[in-house]
């Protein structure tokens, strides 16, 4: 998914089997169907037959082989099918396996932890992912878990369809959308000169976009429930490419894959079992209690935040080794780092640390503020960070002033001009 692309409609399955069971979490099961015991692909029949609509103007008939339906409230479901949130599936390894070629087919993308593939699931094109299993999970499990996951909707997440599980692995079925991860928008090694991020506005779009959708995560309005994501970096942000805006990949993977357990999922931070938790991270973003403890929490992903933050203002990697002549060997720089050194030389200071490739079309007073803000996320102490709730409303408050400084001098939103020589 950290290379995939526009969301599309949602699933239409095509396949037809009585002991099929779909899992909504607007409509029953009627009392007169029994559920199979196995779960497969919904059908589009089975999925119209198994969701209990109460109407005053018709009723619904159920036997092993038929049912009874009239055009009028037929239309309804449709319509009503449409409106709803999609139902989790749980896919037939079978089917994802022809769907990837036996898993032969050329890789969408590939990392040490996961590998996925563009492919094609009833007539739908998505992404497959396959991760390991940190812990093993019951089938049972990963149905609630996906009821909740998939109930999820906001406009900076790529959603979860489903999953399947086969051996120690599981395989999580994503929404495909077209566009390209933050890291290429930001550093294409092709033609480092050029960013579609080419504007101030720009980049205050994706970072309130990522922000508004780690805020959900975190607190899921509507759902009750929290989570923690453990997996922010700008790889895992796609850039739509029709507007420029960014979705957050893998919601629910840490949840699903057992990096996160209950336990875990509290305000304290202990140091977890080595043997039941293997840390994961991505080096640059990892926080200092993450990589001392292997603790996942939402700090965790605050202290990412910051660092993504960093690299939008910057351009420069979250962390890279540069020759150093002095000495012929390589020094480790941080983006981090090279932030706070600019922060302390004020605006000046800030000036010169900012994308060069906005050539100076920015307001330095928001710049330098958007640095204070990104710093306070990578705070040591994760107790000193903020909730994600708190670095909603101050991005926010940023953005508005930025909007306002483009209004003000008559610039365009979508373009960048130099206005002063650095």
């Amino acid at each position: 998914m950290c290379r995939s692309r526009k969301s599309t409609d949602a699933i239409q399955p095509t396949s037809s089997n009585s002991k099929r069971r779909s899992f909504s979490p607007s409509f029953q099961t009627p009392k007169s169907l029994k559920p199979a015991s196995s779960f497969s692909d919904p059908s589009p029949s089975t999925t119209s037959t198994t969701n209990d609509l109460a109407s005053s103007s018709s009723n619904f008939y159920f036997n092993s082989s038929s049912y009874s339906l009239s055009t009028q409230t037929s239309n309804t479901l449709s319509f009503l099918r449409a409106s709803l949130p999609e139902n989790p599936h749980i896919y037939d390894f079978s089917l994802i396996s022809s769907a990837t070629t036996n898993f032969l087919s050329k890789r969408f993308s590939s990392s040490s932890s996961s590998s996925s593939w563009l492919c094609h699931l009833h007539g739908k094109q998505v992404v497959v992912f396959r991760r390991k299993l940190r812990r093993s999970i019951e089938l049972d499990d990963l149905v609630h878990k996906l009821s909740v996951i998939c109930r999820s909707h906001h406009s900076s997440l790529i959603k979860l369809l489903g999953a399947s599980l086969s051996g120690n692995f599981v395989y999580l079925v994503y929404e495909y959308v077209k566009g390209t991860n933050l890291g290429d928008c930001l550093r294409n090694p092709k033609n480092p000169s050029f960013t579609p991020l080419s504007s101030w506005i720009s980049r205050m779009q994706i970072a309130i976009d990522i922000a508004h959708g780690l805020d959900y995560i975190h607190h899921c309005s509507g759902l009750e429930t929290s989570f923690t994501h453990n997996h922010i970096k700008v790889t895992s942000i796609i850039v739509a490419e029709d507007s420029l805006t960014a979705k957050i990949c893998h919601f629910g993977t840490a949840e699903i894959c057992g990096e996160v357990s209950k336990e875990e999922g509290s305000r304290s931070l202990g140091r977890t079992d080595s043997k039941v938790m293997k840390i994961e991270g991505t080096r640059g973003y990892m926080a200092p209690e993450l990589q001392f403890n292997g603790l996942v929490t939402q700090k965790c992903d605050v202290y990412a935040f910051g660092v993504v933050v960093l690299e939008l203002l910057s351009g420069e990697e979250a962390l890279k080794f540069m020759f150093d002549e002095g000495d012929g060997g390589y020094k480790r720089v941080s983006v981090i780092d090279t932030a706070r050194e600019a922060a302390a030389g004020g605006s000046g200071g800030v000036r010169r640390w900012v994308d060069r490739r906005l050539k100076d079309s920015f307001p330095v007073e928001v710049a330098e503020k958007m640095v204070l803000v990104a710093l306070e996320c990578l705070e040591e102490d994760p107790e000193r960070r903020p909730e994600m709730k708190k670095v909603v409303g101050k991005v926010s408050k940023l953005y508005l002033e930025s909007k306002n400084w483009a209004d003000n001098i008559g610039l365009p939103t979508d373009i960048s001009v130099s206005m002063a020589p650095r």
